[in-house]
C-alpha cells in the first residue's frame, strides 16, 4: 500500500518512507475500527468485569476453604503484581493497536502465537461460562413456578434417601462428589441438581438422553448473548450501564440478606479472625 492512498495520512517533515510504514497498520485500524461512544461506556465496560459470578460463587469458598481473611494477603500481592499490570497492559496495547486479540501482535510479530492461544482460551472459557448461566437462567424460570422443585420430595427425580429439612450439624463428611448428608440420606437440593438439571448417568458408557429444558435454556442464552454484541461497541455501549451495575445492586442485597442469617456473626469473626497457619499451606489453585 503507498502513503498516498490512505486517506489523512503524511510524511512528516524529516521522517523516512521505511520509518512511517510501521505505523501505517495502526493508523489504518484506527479510521476502520469503531470505538465506544463515550469513554463513560468503556469505563462501565471494565466496572462490568470487575464483578462475576465468581464474587458470589467462588470467591467466598476460597475465603473459607484458606483460613478466612488471611487469604487476602495473596490475594491483593497476585492482584498487586499480576493482575493489575497484565490488565493495563491488555487495555494499552489494545487501545494503541486498534485491533483484536491476534492481529494485535502485529507489533512483536514473534509473539502472535499468543494471540490465536488467547482466542483458543476464549473459545472454551465461552462455552463452558455459558452453561453456568443456562443453569442459572433454569433456576430462574423455576423459582416463578407454586411449588418450588427444591422444596418438597415429591418429586419424579427425588430418590427415598431424599429429606427436605438440611441441618448443618447433621452433616457427616459430606461433599459435592456423593452429595448425602446426615450419613445415607440426600439433601433435595442436591438432588434436583444432580438428578433433574445435571441428570448425571452412572459413566461415560451411558450418556443418557436429551435434557430439553436446559437445551432451550442455553438456546435462550445464546440469542441473548448474541444480540448483546452484535451491532459491536455501539450496542455494548448501551447494554453495560445495566450488566455493570445490576451485580452490584445484587451483591448488596445477599449481603444484606447474609447478615440477617444466623450465625453471621460467627461467619464475621471468622473473616476478622484468620487463620495465619494457612499462609504456609500453599497449593495449585482449582478452578472448581
Amino acid at each position: 500500500m503507498e502513503l498516498h492512498t490512505v486517506p489523512g495520512l503524511r510524511l512528516q517533515p524529516g521522517s523516512s518512507p521505511s520509518r512511517s510504514k510501521m505505523y501505517i497498520p495502526v493508523m489504518v485500524a484506527s479510521l476502520l475500527t469503531e470505538t465506544w461512544t463515550r469513554q463513560m461506556d468503556f469505563i462501565m465496560s471494565c466496572v462490568g468485569f470487575a464483578v462475576g459470578l465468581g464474587n458470589v460463587w467462588r470467591f467466598p469458598y476460597l475465603c473459607y476453604k484458606n483460613g478466612g481473611g488471611v487469604f487476602l494477603i495473596p490475594y491483593l500481592l497476585i492482584v498487586f503484581v499480576g493482575g493489575i499490570p497484565i490488565f493495563f497492559l491488555e487495555i494499552a496495547l489494545g487501545q494503541f493497536m486498534k485491533a483484536g486479540s491476534i492481529n494485535v501482535w502485529n507489533i512483536a510479530p514473534l509473539f502472535k502465537g499468543l494471540g490465536y492461544a488467547s482466542m483458543v482460551i476464549v473459545f472454551f472459557c465461552n462455552t463452558y461460562y455459558i452453561m453456568v448461566l443456562a443453569w442459572g437462567f433454569y433456576y430462574l424460570i423455576k423459582s416463578f413456578t407454586s411449588n418450588l422443585p427444591w422444596s418438597s420430595c415429591d418429586n419424579p427425580w427425588n430418590t427415598p434417601s431424599c429429606i427436605e429439612i438440611f441441618h448443618h450439624q447433621d452433616c457427616k463428611n459430606s461433599s459435592f462428589a456423593n452429595v448425602t448428608v446426615a450419613g445415607n440420606m440426600t439433601c433435595v437440593v442436591f438432588s434436583l441438581c444432580r438428578n433433574k438439571v445435571l441428570n448425571i448417568s452412572s459413566g461415560l458408557d451411558e450418556p443418557g438422553h436429551m435434557n430439553w429444558e436446559l437445551m432451550l435454556c442455553l438456546m435462550v442464552v445464546w440469542v441473548l448473548v448474541y444480540f448483546c454484541v452484535w451491532k459491536g461497541v455501539k450496542s455494548t455501549g448501551k447494554i453495560v450501564y445495566f450488566t455493570a451495575t445490576f451485580p452490584y445492586v445484587v451483591l448488596i442485597i445477599l449481603l444484606v440478606r447474609g447478615v440477617t442469617l444466623p450465625g453471621a456473626y460467627d461467619g464475621i469473626m471468622y473473616y476478622i479472625k484468620p487463620d495465619w497457619s494457612k499462609l504456609g499451606e500453599a497449593q495449585v489453585s482449582e478452578l472448581y
